[in-house]
């Protein structure tokens, strides 16, 4: 049976199979891009993007051959599960983050 994670050794970024199969069924020609920047309630947002989009940014080598970090952001993310959550009032991506402190009760922003 195969490990239900996929994991990236050197970032210690781990990819549930369900966020690989939605992230993979939308990327379409390019990878998905996760990033972090300030503001929100908490002091930080994560941000989804298309790396084509930011063609000349400088990423991280893929994960699983779906997702690229943004330097900037690795630092935020270490150790994190990014995940995709089914609800009876919608889908979404979720990033389980250890190092956070606090988030806002939405979940789209996070303290250090």
């Amino acid at each position: 049976m195969a490990d239900p994670l996929h994991r990236c050794i050197m970032l210690n970024i781990s990819i549930t199979d369900k966020a690989v199969g939605y992230l993979d069924s939308i990327k379409e020609d390019t990878y998905i891009t996760l990033s972090v920047k300030g503001g929100g309630c908490s002091g930080f947002q994560y941000v989804w993007g298309f790396m084509k989009d930011l063609p000349e940014y400088k990423w991280s080598k893929p994960i699983n051959d779906v997702l690229v970090l943004d330097p900037l952001a690795e630092m935020y993310v270490l150790g994190s599960e990014v995940d995709y959550i089914t609800e009876l009032g919608g889908s979404f991506l979720t990033v389980k983050n250890p190092t956070s402190k606090s988030s806002c009760g939405c979940g789209e922003s996070f303290g250090i």
